[in-house]
């Protein structure tokens, strides 16, 4: 097996599984090798529970609905049309850019 090839399928499904139970995140590997050690290092962390895991979602869906000044935020009415002719619908509000 070619250690520098690009991560499996299966590597990065196991890794999004393990990073899920372990409550952590990581970093997309760049080959094969380096998805073998980051499985190798979730394998070895303790698991948190599934009702923590589940306030953890709960807090972020919350916080990403309600975040109310957020700059990215897409807002109703904010632009027109569809994919690549999509535009904004009126200029900046005063004071912003």
């Amino acid at each position: 097996m070619d250690r520098l090839a690009k991560p499996t399928a299966k590597q990065l499904r196991y890794l999004r599984v393990l990073a899920d139970l372990t409550g952590t995140t990581f970093t997309p590997p760049t080959n094969r090798e380096h998805a073998s050690e980051q499985i190798d290092e979730l394998k070895s962390r303790p698991p948190t529970s599934r009702a923590d895991r589940t306030r953890e979602r709960a807090a972020l869906h919350r916080d990403l609905d309600q975040a109310p000044r957020d700059a990215v935020r897409h807002r109703p009415g904010e632009t027109t049309g569809y994919g690549s002719s999509a535009r904004w619908a009126r200029g900046p509000r005063k004071g912003e850019r």
